[in-house]
């Protein structure tokens, strides 16, 4: 009984240390939203890499964080701040907004 006990922790144990967690981001950044506007203006992501981007909105409207270069979309209520999952993503420049005051906020992700 011990043996097999033994043998499933040590199974358990070598998947785990190899399994990618595709849930864990590499790294985190933040964006606030103020006036329709993103701050930082470009915001660089490292390439190849699943990052958080934590976008805070500071106005007292809701936004919406949307990419159609990189497919992000997630509602942000005013005064609120979700989380969102990018890439991994190639090097380059991606483009992104606020759905709801697209004009003001169009800005860039930095991918390098």
């Amino acid at each position: 009984m011990k043996t097999t006990r033994m043998f499933i922790a040590l199974a358990l144990a070598s998947v785990a240390g190899h399994a990618p967690n595709v849930f864990a981001a590499d790294e985190a950044y933040s964006l606030t939203l103020k006036d329709h506007k993103f701050s930082p203006a470009e915001l660089t992501l490292p390439a190849d890499k699943k990052v958080k981007v934590t976008v805070k909105n500071l106005d007292a409207t809701p936004a919406e964080f949307e990419s159609d270069d990189f497919k992000a979309e997630k509602v942000i209520p005013a005064g609120k701040q979700v989380d969102v999952f990018i890439g991994p993503l190639k090097a380059g420049k991606y483009e992104f907004h606020d759905e709801y005051h697209e004009a003001e906020s169009k800005t860039h992700l930095i991918v390098k």
